[in-house]
């Protein structure tokens, strides 16, 4: 789906001082939020921002102040797994 938004020129040239390339600060933003919210998943995220790992993903997560969502289940089945291919 293409979204298209409408920002006045001078907050636009603000926005993109750092990067350069506002679509794809707001698809990290979009990203984020909907992370945050709970609303997409961590597989969501590396897919909508084309990374190749899931780590890559708690890279940025990481870098953006986002706390990973891992529960105490997950690491449960992360040791079960763990032990059961050792």
């Amino acid at each position: 789906m293409k979204i298209t938004l409408n920002v006045p020129d001078d907050i636009a040239k603000d926005l993109g001082a750092e990067t350069g390339d506002l679509s794809r600060l707001a698809l990290e933003s979009m990203a984020l939020e909907g992370y945050r919210s709970r609303h997409v998943s961590e597989e969501q995220v590396r897919r909508m921002l084309s990374f190749e790992s899931r780590f890559e993903v708690h890279a940025f997560l990481k870098v953006h102040n986002v706390f990973l969502d891992y529960s105490m289940q997950d690491l449960e089945d992360d040791l079960a797994k763990a032990i059961r291919f050792s």
